[in-house]
């Protein structure tokens, strides 16, 4: 929901499972109040072949968060299955390499 008000539909998903995982947090090198965070997410949660749901979700959570003073993100991997799910140029490969 986004909000801290628990609803009924909350009780639906197993919340565990679907939750960001925070799985790496490496000090940056020369500083004493700056990490790296290395956070993983479902792919079950992003609407399939969206990269607009896709940054949305992950952009807009993490840089919306307001306990965090400063954000920069600076790589996002995208797993293979879930790369398989967008559909590429409308037109081919062959007419996108010729606009090129």
């Amino acid at each position: 929901t986004a909000t801290w008000t628990v609803v009924w539909t909350d009780l639906l998903t197993a919340c565990d499972i679907y939750r960001a995982k925070a799985y790496r947090v490496d000090p940056v090198p020369g500083t004493n109040d700056q990490y790296f965070s290395y956070i993983a997410y479902e792919c079950d949660l992003f609407e399939e072949g969206s990269l607009a749901n896709l940054t949305a979700s992950i952009i807009g959570n993490v840089f919306g968060f307001k306990a965090v003073k400063a954000l920069r993100l600076e790589d996002m991997r995208i797993p293979y299955a879930y790369l398989k799910t967008f559909q590429g140029p409308a037109t081919g490969v062959i007419v996108e390499r010729e606009r090129l």
